[in-house]
């Protein structure tokens, strides 16, 4: 997997309107026209399996030019980082 892919890209026309409409829906507490009926309970591990690994707040050295490319994308850049080295290393295994 490459950094480009994991890098946050423009959203297309399409998905900006979905995310409007949704956000929409929200903003008017409209969720009656969700139908949850055939989406099962989740199990404990299931859940136990949603939490998020947790994070430990590092000092890190980086070489200017790497530290300007990645926050050219914009905000969040750390979490980026994160998502960088987390599919190296997802690779690695």
């Amino acid at each position: 997997m490459s950094a480009d892919a994991i890098l946050s890209k423009p959203l297309t026309k399409k998905q900006k309107a979905v995310l409007e409409q949704v956000a929409e829906r929200q903003r008017r507490a409209d969720h009656a026209q969700i139908d949850y009926s055939d989406i099962p309970p989740l199990s404990a591990a299931q859940l136990a399996q949603m939490r998020r690994p947790r994070k430990t707040l590092v000092a890190v050295r980086l070489d200017a030019d790497v530290l300007d490319w990645v926050r050219r994308f914009g905000p969040g850049y750390s979490t980026r980082i994160n998502q960088v080295l987390r599919a190296v290393m997802e690779q690695q295994r």
